[in-house]
């Protein structure tokens, strides 16, 4: 089964509530981000694949691409696991990402 990622399935799938704001913002992180048809369903594995690290995929509140974030309060196991899975997906997929002041926080900037 093909799973059509669009406005409405980024914003619910992240657990955000559907109303015009969070669509207008989805939207403009699908104009926005290189290539995002082509990796869009696996971003929502990946948020699946993260929870369990107290980590998420969601807005961005300073630029319209999608973050993925993780407690940094978390042990040092669970970051590492954290910076490994991002980084294993990213390459999986051939996904652009930035990392943000060597924090547990990436942009994701689309494909390369």
């Amino acid at each position: 089964m093909q799973i059509d990622v669009n406005e409405e399935v980024i914003v619910s799938q992240l657990g955000y509530s559907l109303n015009d704001s969070t669509i207008k913002q989805a939207q403009k992180v699908i104009e926005v981000t290189k290539g995002f048809d082509k990796f869009a369903k696996h971003i929502l594995t990946l948020n699946d694949q993260i929870k369990k690290m107290n980590a998420y995929i969601g807005f961005s509140n300073k630029n319209d691409f999608l973050k993925i974030k993780c407690d940094e309060n978390d042990s040092k196991e669970i970051l590492e696991s954290f910076h490994d899975a991002v980084w294993k997906w990213a390459e999986k997929y051939n996904v652009d990402i930035e990392r943000l002041d060597k924090k547990p926080i990436y942009y994701i900037l689309g494909t390369n």
